[in-house]
């Protein structure tokens, strides 16, 4: 039988802190959400000032990229390139840059979305988050 890591909830903690971290030292509010490799929701946390639309968006990106074992810009990507009928992808809302996958020796085992600032903004967040990991 085959093993693969999962995050635990120190995990989770380490990712929450240090993408709070990240927005609240650019006075960016957003929202953060972290799920595991199924798309589950671990944790939520909508910052001070966050729209309340950001706590529906952040948790929608994370989810599809760790169903999809990568970052959701590919699929906003796809669509803006003219593949539209992408949007017809089942259990998939989240099509919109600002969620990466927590990759661990090659497998996924989640995801973390931000929403409420620029793409790549939110995408910075989200990666500062997962560094502090280590991986």
């Amino acid at each position: 039988m085959q093993t693969k890591p999962i995050l635990s909830l120190d995990d989770v903690k380490k990712i929450a802190a240090a993408a709070e971290a990240e927005a609240l030292a650019n006075h960016w509010a957003v929202t953060i959400s972290i799920v595991d490799d199924g798309g589950h929701l671990l944790w939520l946390q909508r910052l001070d000032g966050a729209a309340p639309i950001s706590a529906h968006i952040a948790p929608a990106k994370a989810h599809t990229a760790a169903l999809g074992r990568r970052e959701t810009k590919v699929y906003e990507d796809m669509i803006n390139g003219g593949r539209v009928s992408f949007l017809s992808a089942p259990n998939l809302s989240g099509m919109l840059e600002g969620g990466v996958p927590v990759m661990v020796n090659g497998q996924c085992v989640g995801a973390v979305g931000v929403s409420g600032v620029k793409s790549t903004e939110d995408v910075q967040i989200a990666k500062a988050g997962i560094a502090a990991l280590g991986l």
